[in-house]
């Protein structure tokens, strides 16, 4: 009775593990089949006196439970963690759209540049460099920078450093393009980008200010942190003074208030060099790299 329980475990195993291992899963089924005609030959003849009737038809009840479940799970259920294409067999967890975009060399900044967002970025960033130091990479750009739409601010402009900073050292060069609001910090990585690459859909907004002190405490404190903040307006005017070929002094002036630019006046100011509109754009002809994977 111990052997035989044994081994159903064993073929019960086995069959279960196959829909972790496509591989092998036509053979695991082979086996299978053979090693439960056996044993129900051998549990159902008149001379398996060694078990008791109800161990005997429990034992026939398991196999048949194992032989009846379909290599979906049981009871058939599609199985939400995993997908197919047409024709093939399952290959794993669909991906997310991130992970889509990063697969054709697109990275979005959507938010405005908090730790959590310039982590992926740069993960992002190092990667692609990682995967081929050759093509170019897209960066859309739809941020309040470091701080919300309404002004308050949510971040440090060393987060945009970091990303301007990558965005140079890595090979592949970097195209950006505004979509939706490019503001403040954000405005100075949309600049970063490859001459020629850098541009903006129609309806964009590009917004060039100062810093904004998150300081909160003593006196000492405050003054501490109010020349860090000199410190990064000045390093953000001179990243956008070289960008666009601005006199320092002209950009240190413009970013002392809010100054808005629409696409056209961004071109002119040298922080992009194209808006694109629709009449530009090609439309696809492939699809994307990861689907003609499928």
């Amino acid at each position: 009775m111990m052997h035989i329980a044994s081994v159903v475990v064993v073929i019960k195993s086995k069959v279960f593990s196959a829909k972790a291992h496509e591989l092998h899963y036509e053979y695991t089924m082979r086996f299978s089949a053979v090693a439960f005609a056996s044993l129900g030959a051998l549990l159902a003849s008149p001379n398996a006196t060694a078990f008791s009737p109800s161990a005997r038809s429990k034992v026939l009840r398991d196999l048949q439970e194992v032989s009846m479940a379909p290599p979906g799970g049981r009871g058939g259920a599609a199985n939400p963690d995993s997908y197919s294409s047409p024709g093939q067999s399952q290959i794993g967890p669909p991906p997310d759209l991130p992970s889509l975009l990063l697969h054709n060399r697109i990275v979005y900044i959507g938010m405005p540049l908090v730790p959590a967002v310039t982590e992926l970025v740069i993960a992002e960033l190092l990667y692609l460099n990682y995967e081929d130091q050759n093509k170019p990479v897209t960066m859309y750009i739809n941020s309040s920078g470091t701080t919300t739409a309404s002004g308050q601010a949510v971040g440090f402009e060393t987060e945009a450093f970091a990303i301007a900073d990558v965005m140079k050292y890595i090979r592949p060069p970097v195209d950006t393009i505004a979509i939706g609001q490019a503001f403040g910090a954000a405005a100075m990585i949309l600049s970063q980008g490859r001459k020629g690459g850098r541009a903006a859909l129609p309806n964009a907004t590009i917004r060039l200010n100062q810093p904004k002190s998150q300081a909160r405490g003593q006196a000492s404190d405050i003054a501490i942190r109010a020349r860090e903040v000199a410190h990064n307006r000045r390093t953000t005017c001179e990243l956008i003074a070289q960008a666009s070929g601005k006199p320092l002094s002209v950009v240190i002036n413009d970013c002392q208030r809010v100054k808005y630019l629409q696409p056209d006046e961004a071109v002119e100011y040298g922080l992009i060099d194209k808006v694109i509109r629709r009449e530009e754009v090609s439309p696809l002809m492939m699809k994307p790299a990861f689907m003609a994977q499928l």
